[in-house]
């Protein structure tokens, strides 16, 4: 029998041994957390072909598995909302997220308690999440006129029909704030957001969304193997904490900016989006339409300006 160890200054940790056929995985999660323990990286023994020489390796993987969620609300009523694959964690603020940008609530306040199920499965149990509603609140479910399952790459394919990938904002009609950008720390911003991915570091294969203010400075940051699901992370930990809406703030995407993505955006407020990676043409569209300043391709030295903001300003 194998033993391992691991000690953390701050933290517990469990490492689960897994024997399969051709493989070993070590899983390692974090105990004493607030939520459901989750993990998010599995170590997974390979072979590494280097200049035609076979090695055995262990490489760090990104883990995705289902998350359900649910909502509960009025006399006992609980609906399935979406399956969506994920990296486990964070999954409170996933669900809070996902629920503010599909429009289905729009405070934080409609929001009574989340939580993971109390299946005897311990997987099931992480992999299923309820939102009990406010008692004096009745969700728009109308806004989720999804199929029952979504991938990870894509949260508009289980939409029901080409009218319901819409939404409307809260802030649409908000009167915007005056921004100003320098060119010279903007272009700091994908190493800022890179260096504060540990599981992007690891694993080489999962998403992020960062959340900056005027300063260059990182507010939050979240992770997924799923674009949307990290921002909808990201935009749900905002609303929980209270700091909607984010019309001051400037969002940056580690990948390419999708129609989607700046459609969540512009659900929590925020008018000015950053991607490492090209933006579509309907994302460039939707910009134009809520005059939101949209950069594509920001490296080290240079990006592309695909619409800047009315009351935007960047300076070079």
């Amino acid at each position: 029998m194998v033993r391992y160890g691991f000690q953390h200054t701050r933290k517990r940790y469990e490492i689960l041994l897994f024997y399969q056929i051709f493989s070993y995985i070590y899983v390692i999660r974090p105990l004493n957390r607030m939520e459901t323990p989750a993990y998010s990286i599995k170590h997974l023994r390979v072979i590494r072909i280097n200049e035609g020489e076979a090695l055995d390796f262990i490489d760090d993987i990104a883990v995705e598995e289902p998350l359900e969620i649910r909502v509960s609300y009025g006399m006992n009523e609980k609906k399935s909302i979406s399956v969506t694959m994920r990296t486990p964690g964070n999954d409170a603020e996933l669900a809070a997220g996902f629920l503010f940008t599909e429009g289905i609530i729009w405070q934080r306040e409609h929001i009574s308690a989340v939580s993971h199920s109390d299946s005897d499965c311990s997987r099931n149990a992480e992999n299923e999440i309820t939102v009990e509603l406010a008692e004096d609140f009745t969700p728009q479910l109308m806004n989720a006129e999804r199929n029952f399952y979504t991938t990870s790459s894509c949260g508009v394919c289980g939409k029901g029909s080409i009218q319901s990938i819409r939404t409307v904002s809260l802030f649409q009609h908000r009167e915007r704030k005056a921004l100003s950008a320098d060119a010279t720390w903007l272009c700091r911003l994908p190493q800022v957001l890179r260096s504060a991915q540990n599981n992007f570091s690891t694993t080489g294969g999962i998403h992020a969304s960062g959340i900056f203010d005027l300063n260059g400075e990182l507010l939050a940051l979240r992770e997924d193997v799923g674009r949307h699901n990290a921002l909808d992370k990201l935009i749900g930990y905002a609303l929980l904490e209270g700091w909607l809406p984010l019309d001051d703030k400037i969002l940056v995407l580690s990948g390419r900016a999708s129609f989607e993505l700046i459609q969540k955006a512009a659900m929590a407020g925020i008018t000015f989006v950053a991607a490492i990676g090209a933006p579509s043409s309907l994302a460039v569209d939707l910009a134009r339409e809520f005059d939101m300043s949209l950069i594509g391709f920001l490296k080290e030295s240079r990006f592309n300006i695909y619409h800047q903001g009315e009351r935007h300003r960047i300076e070079f």
